[in-house]
């Protein structure tokens, strides 16, 4: 059984950081490309980030681009989300999804129904 469980997320000032993490098990992590959406108070998903299962290709939203940075350790079945220059806009839900195949371009096929709240305020 697929499970992602998300971390890290929090009460920030604007301009400020955070790193999510999220935790997989019940399938090859290593095998499968990954991302995280996000969903802001009253709106729908809006997709953040993508990385392939080797980790050598990533891609993001024009939202999030140069601020956010996506990694993982195949190692350790983790993912991270590095969040720097955080606005209010930011604020939302974040959950990490698992991909169809080892391209972030393929479908997702499972996202977690937990996710991190981020909340950018001062």
């Amino acid at each position: 059984e697929v499970q992602l469980v998300e971390s890290g997320g929090g009460l920030v000032q604007p301009g400020g950081s955070l790193r999510l993490s999220c935790a997989a098990s019940g399938f090859a992590f290593s095998l499968y490309a990954m991302s995280w959406v996000r969903q802001a108070p009253g709106k729908g998903f809006e997709w953040v980030s993508g990385i392939n299962s080797d980790g050598r290709s990533t891609r993001y939203a024009d939202s999030v681009k140069g601020r956010f940075t996506i990694s993982r350790d195949n190692a350790k079945n983790t993912l991270y989300l590095q969040m720097n220059s955080l606005k209010p806009e930011d604020t939302a839900v974040y959950y990490c999804a698992k991909h169809y195949g080892g391209s972030h371009y393929t479908s997702r096929s499972y996202t977690s129904d937990q996710g991190t709240q981020v909340t950018v305020s001062s």
